[in-house]
């Protein structure tokens, strides 16, 4: 008989009988160390956010989207941001040109973001960011939404990913060094503990390290790894554990295979827990808390028969919602082929809805505990989450590992792997390598008009021209000179955004100072 195995290689046996060594279940759900579930009632008491990730073209069309998906009964909002606003440049930069719009809205300056939240009030919705390089940057412009919405800054509520570790191994959207980089996402710590005590400082992601090609082990490993990295960075900074932590978020992928993607998420709270309370003495159990935003699988969606995908993003949800997830963003059908239109965006967000109020998953807490082969799966996930740990903490940390190559290894031989298993028909992939058709024919796309690109390059000029450009050199100056310093740079980064000083001029000047980063492995 052929062996089964998950896609950490974890061998699979024919049945489960008992269930070993599973103390947490002996821990009500809300009780340390969270294996069951991080509140006591958890969707009993309120179902997950319901937070599509959008985003594209120009402030206003995606101010359109933000608000049909609320008017469908959307919780939370996820912005999607383009590439040259992820990297730092302006619209109208050479380095730009092409790319406007295409992969999320372009955000130049004050005058988008306000108009991408324009009768939205930031006092009544969630809103998660996704951005790490120009993190500080975005995050300064919603403050200064809020601001001029007359909004209390201890009313905002969401997350700003802020999330740089994960870009220098798996995703690329880098521009500074580690070290300057390092620095800005501690100054994001700091500035929202004072002033924004309800928002999410950062969503640690694993995402996008699942994207690249990690199994499930790796993803939760490669995750609470940077994790780890940045809390010792926020307490070289002179942060106290307790007075951060609880502000910390995770981001993870949910894909196909169900029982190992519940028991992913379960160990990962485990493991998270014993991290926070046994090596950095965390004493406020709010703080070993790991509170995540789950998004089905990008990279398990096929342009042949994209109809299927509804079916695996069904799949990947339940293994999120069953997991205990705190947030939810459902992948559409037609995402292997362009960005989603209104009527896939809206199915994605029914299959949300049809899980919370007809599936019965949430229920009860943690359905699948006591499960013999999801309280195994939880254990040997945990194991292999803390074996990938131990191996990274010999190589120096997060750190070094991105440095030596480690990380960038490790999911390209995973991936090489998967790769080699579809070709050979090992795994079965609907539509791809088995059950194919030959009407491969999708017509209801999404398609971003190329005129929004030269709509955007000259509002944004128009933006510099009408602006007072004295005070924008003051700004920048000021800029420059807290960059210079060991200041936290997020007060002069809020003035000058009310100041329309745009996102490619903030980086321009940092560019200056700090450098960019050029990858150069040490193997």
């Amino acid at each position: 008989m052929n062996e089964r195995k998950t896609s950490s290689g974890i061998p699979i046996k024919r049945i489960y009988s008992d269930i070993a060594n599973a103390d947490y279940l002996k821990s009500d759900s809300g009780e340390y160390p969270f294996t069951r579930g991080i509140y006591r009632d958890m969707y009993r008491k309120r179902f997950w956010t319901m937070r599509q990730y959008a985003g594209f073209g120009t402030a206003k069309k995606s101010n359109e989207r933000y608000r049909y998906l609320l008017q469908k009964g959307q919780t939370g909002l996820s912005v999607a941001f383009d590439l040259p606003t992820q990297i730092g440049y302006d619209s109208d930069h050479p380095m730009a040109a092409g790319e406007v719009g295409k992969t999320g809205v372009a955000i130049d300056s004050l005058a988008d973001m306000e108009i991408l939240f324009d009768k939205i009030p930031l006092d009544k919705v969630s809103t998660s960011m996704t951005i790490n390089s120009t993190a500080f940057i975005l995050l300064a412009l919603y403050i200064a939404v809020a601001k001029k919405q007359n909004v209390s800054l201890d009313k905002l509520k969401g997350t700003v990913q802020n999330d740089i570790l994960k870009e220098y191994f798996a995703r690329g959207t880098y521009i500074f060094p580690p070290k300057p980089s390092l620095r800005l996402v501690t100054d994001i710590f700091k500035y929202c503990k004072e002033h924004i005590p309800n928002w999410n400082t950062i969503s640690i992601s694993g995402y996008h390290i699942r994207e690249a090609g990690a199994t499930a082990a790796q993803e939760a490993a490669f995750t609470l790894a940077d994790g780890i990295c940045y809390v010792e960075h926020a307490l070289k900074a002179g942060l106290d554990i307790d007075d951060f932590a609880p502000r910390l978020s995770f981001f993870f992928n949910a894909h196909n295979d169900l029982f190992e993607e519940i028991a992913k998420f379960r160990a990962a709270r485990l493991v998270w827990a014993k991290i926070m309370r046994e090596r950095f003495k965390a004493k406020d159990d709010r703080s070993c808390m790991l509170r995540f935003h789950t998004q089905t699988a990008g990279s398990t969606l096929t342009a042949q028969q994209p109809e299927n995908n509804i079916a695996r993003v069904t799949i990947q949800a339940l293994a999120a919602v069953l997991g205990g997830t705190q947030s939810l963003h459902t992948n559409s059908m037609d995402e292997a082929l362009a960005l989603p239109s209104e009527k896939s965006a809206t199915v994605a967000l029914r299959t949300q809805q049809i899980i919370a109020h007809e599936s019965g998953a949430g229920a009860t807490v943690d359905p699948m505990g006591g499960s013999y082969y999801i309280e195994d799966l939880t254990l040997k996930l945990a194991e292999e989450i803390e074996s990938y740990i131990s191996e990274i903490d010999k190589l120096g940390g997060a750190l070094k590992a991105v440095e030596k190559g480690y990380f960038q290894t490790e999911i390209q031989k995973s991936a090489y792997k998967y790769q080699k298993q579809v070709e050979s028909k090992e795994r079965i992939v609907v539509g791809v390598n088995e059950y194919v058709s030959d009407d491969q024919e999708y017509r209801d796309i999404l398609k971003v008009d190329p005129h929004l690109e030269r709509g955007q390059i000259e509002f944004v000029k128009s933006i510099k021209e009408k602006r007072d450009r004295s005070l924008v050199a003051k700004r920048l100056d000021e800029l420059k000179k807290t960059a210079d310093s060991d200041k936290n740079i997020m007060p002069v980064v809020i003035d000058c955004a009310e100041s329309m000083v745009t996102v490619g001029e903030i980086c321009g000047v940092l560019r200056e100072i700090w450098g960019e980063y050029k990858e150069n492995l040490i193997l």
